[in-house]
């Protein structure tokens, strides 16, 4: 096809890649794979969510240890203002608790979804991909719990005067960490995220270190705008993510000596 038909079918030609069995798919073919994983995921979703459902209680008893362990025995208690609230908590508690317990499997639809794009040689990487994935998303979600949150709890429910009484809804705190541990899962994709990138050569080591200066503005931004506001909390989310874009730079570099050889 020449360059002038191809502008004439821009809707052929757009975001097409070779599938699996060596057929080109399509921009529609794009969008019907991407529906059917959405929807496989949705499913797998809510069959962990009845299922953690009935270990809402436990994992409740689970969050709140931080926060009761700053607090004085006579203080450990968590409210609630709504007749409905703390049912929905424990429906936010199955759903967030599935997503991190099947990550996994979300994580290989991802994979399936782009390695058609990829060629036989960089298809071999799926299972490193998913692991170290699922181990980054689950290891930012347990540096909130073990690091920030005994930290960052501690410092909040102390602050102030004597007369100042910490009283938590059951709600507010729930979210909170449900949020907080969200946060921390998907920063710590940041390497897996630019290593992916370096293995298909959109970026390179080189590119990453001229953009080293940017990376961390950006990073600081982030900490400062979904962080807890305060300069530990800032600096734990921070400083980690600027050390992972440091190790991805090393990664990238290894990734490229590997394919010039």
């Amino acid at each position: 096809m020449t360059q002038q038909e191809s502008l004439k079918n821009p809707q052929e030609a757009a975001a097409s890649r070779p599938a699996a069995d060596g057929r080109v798919m399509s921009f529609w073919s794009h969008l019907d794979e991407l529906r059917d994983r959405l929807m496989r995921s949705l499913w797998v979703f809510f069959g962990g969510f009845f299922g953690c459902y009935f270990l809402a209680e436990k994992i409740l008893e689970i969050l709140r240890k931080p926060l009761f362990d700053a607090l004085p025995p006579e203080k450990r208690q968590l409210y609630f203002t709504s007749l409905f609230e703390n049912f929905m908590v424990h429906l936010k508690i199955a759903g967030v608790a599935s997503i991190f317990f099947l990550s996994p499997y979300f994580f290989s639809q991802v994979w399936g979804f782009v390695a058609p794009g990829l060629t036989p040689k960089e298809k071999k990487f799926a299972v490193p991909f998913i692991i170290s994935a699922t181990l980054c998303f689950l290891g930012g979600a347990a540096f909130a719990y073990f690091v920030l949150f005994p930290v960052g709890f501690k410092y909040f429910v102390t602050y102030g005067g004597p007369n100042d009484v910490p009283m938590l809804t059951i709600d507010a705190y729930y979210t909170t960490c449900l949020k907080l541990m969200l946060l921390f899962g998907l920063a710590f994709e940041l390497p897996v995220l630019i290593v992916l990138l370096g293995w298909i050569g959109l970026v390179d080591g080189a590119f990453l270190r001229a953009q080293r200066r940017t990376a961390i503005i950006g990073i600081t931004i982030l900490a400062a705008l979904f962080a807890p506001p305060d300069a530990i909390s800032m600096l734990l989310l921070g400083v980690p993510l600027v050390l992972f874009y440091e190790i991805a730079i090393h990664v990238v570099d290894i990734i490229g000596r590997d394919k010039s050889r």
